[in-house]
Formats: structure tokens, C-alpha cells, sequence
């Protein structure tokens, strides 16, 4: 098991949360190596969708209906387009090492905090092939309905819930912090290649990828305080 953490390495906000992120590790005794992953900038856009044959396949100013899947996707109202598929593509370069290398990856990014003992062994024994390890309060939106959907069930780590109607793309409390199994990463590539580049919160979503998210019961992550580096 990999651990990588998206960092802004020319943002001093980025690199302190990064570390703040590493220091909390070490704090609750895990022994694991989190390793800096250079996030994608907003000027290497354009040449990584050119390598990777990508379209970016998600509204800007109008919501619409995916006519394939049934999703309505939300308008992404941004003032740095570019900023919006650099996130993207920062998730996607690391699916793409989790699918080629065979070998699952613990991803967070840079405003990520950890709370406890990262059991890796049992999250690679769960029958998911993401996992969510956020505390979904404030994380996510209907944060409260989510965390009481998660409570309700059993087991160390249950199914992501569904929190919203059918066509409202639905998935992890947040992808500030996920382990994410090679067959998971296979199958998001598929999706990218299918339906185009969404964000990547969206594609990653419980319609495209059914019985295949999961959440830890018992959080294991939380988010830092942090000014977005992808809404402005």
C-alpha cells in the first residue's frame, strides 16, 4: 500500500496543510510513508487531456441531464476552468499508477487530517473497491442525513449510502481522502473513457459505480480549514 497527498508544490497554503496532513499520521502511530504527489497545474491542462485523448464532458454555466446515465450535472460556476480539471486530472493520474502498478493507493489531499490508526490491512479486506475514510460532518453536502445513513449500518466499513434523488451524482463524504483498490481504478478509467471527463467527485459517483463504494464507520479522516484552490 502507497499513500500519496496532492500538493500545490508552488502554494505555501497547499504545502503547510500537506504537512499538517504527514504530522497527524505520525501522531497516531502509523508507520506508513505519505508522499508528497505534485499536483496538477492549471497550465498542464491542456497538454495531459491532448496525451490522455480526454474530453471534458461537464457543464460550466447550465445544468443538464447526461442523456447516457440519467445524471443531472450541476453547472461548475469557476472563474479558472482550468483549476476545476486540474483536480480532476491530479485524481486521475494517481488512478491511473493504482491500475497499472496493480497495487491500491491511500489518496488525500492537501487539507486532509488524520484522526487515529490507519488500518490499511482491514480496508484491503473490505469488499469495496473505493473506500471513504472522511468524517462526512462538513465535508460533504447533507452531511448529517449521510453520517446517519453511515451509523445505521454494520460492519468496519459499510456501503457509501444514498443520500439524494436518482439522478443527483452521489458517492463519498468527499474525496479529501480515500483508498482506492486497482479493480476501482480500472473501473473509473472505464467510466473517463465512457462518459467523458467529469469532476472527480462526480464520476466517481454511486449510479456509475454500484456496490462498489464504500465508507469506514469509524472515521478515520477529517478536513482541515483550508480556502479552496479549485472554486476560484
Amino acid at each position: 500500500m502507497k499513500a500519496y497527498v496532492i500538493t500545490l508544490t508552488d502554494d505555501n497554503d497547499s504545502i503547510q496543510g500537506a504537512r499538517t496532513l504527514v504530522e497527524s499520521a505520525k501522531k497516531h502511530e502509523n508507520t506508513f510513508n505519505i508522499h508528497t504527489f505534485d499536483a496538477v497545474t492549471p497550465e498542464q491542462v491542456d497538454t495531459l487531456m491532448k496525451h490522455w485523448d480526454l474530453r471534458w464532458n461537464w457543464p460550466w454555466d447550465t445544468g443538464d441531464i447526461d442523456l447516457q446515465s440519467g445524471i443531472f450535472k450541476q453547472a461548475y460556476l469557476t472563474s479558472n476552468k482550468n483549476r476545476r480539471i486540474a483536480c480532476f486530472l491530479s485524481h486521475y493520474k494517481l488512478w491511473q499508477e493504482c491500475a497499472s502498478t496493480n497495487q491500491s493507493l491511500m489518496i488525500f489531499e492537501h487539507d486532509a487530517i488524520i484522526l487515529k490508526k490507519m488500518l490499511w490491512e482491514k480496508l484491503e479486506d473490505c469488499g469495496f473497491q473505493v473506500i471513504g475514510l472522511n468524517d462526512p460532518r462538513r465535508a460533504t453536502r447533507k452531511s448529517e442525513v449521510y453520517h446517519e445513513a453511515v451509523q445505521k449500518q454494520d460492519g468496519f466499513c459499510v456501503a457509501a449510502p444514498k443520500i439524494d434523488l436518482d439522478n443527483i451524482a452521489q458517492g463519498l463524504a468527499g474525496n479529501s481522502a480515500y483508498y482506492i483498490k486497482p479493480e476501482g481504478a480500472k473501473k473509473l478509467i472505464e467510466l473517463v473513457d465512457e462518459y467523458g471527463a467529469w469532476p472527480n467527485d462526480a464520476i466517481m459517483c454511486r449510479q456509475l459505480m454500484p456496490r462498489r463504494l464504500g465508507q469506514v464507520k469509524n472515521y478515520m479522516t477529517t478536513i482541515q480549514r483550508m480556502v479552496s484552490t479549485t472554486t476560484n
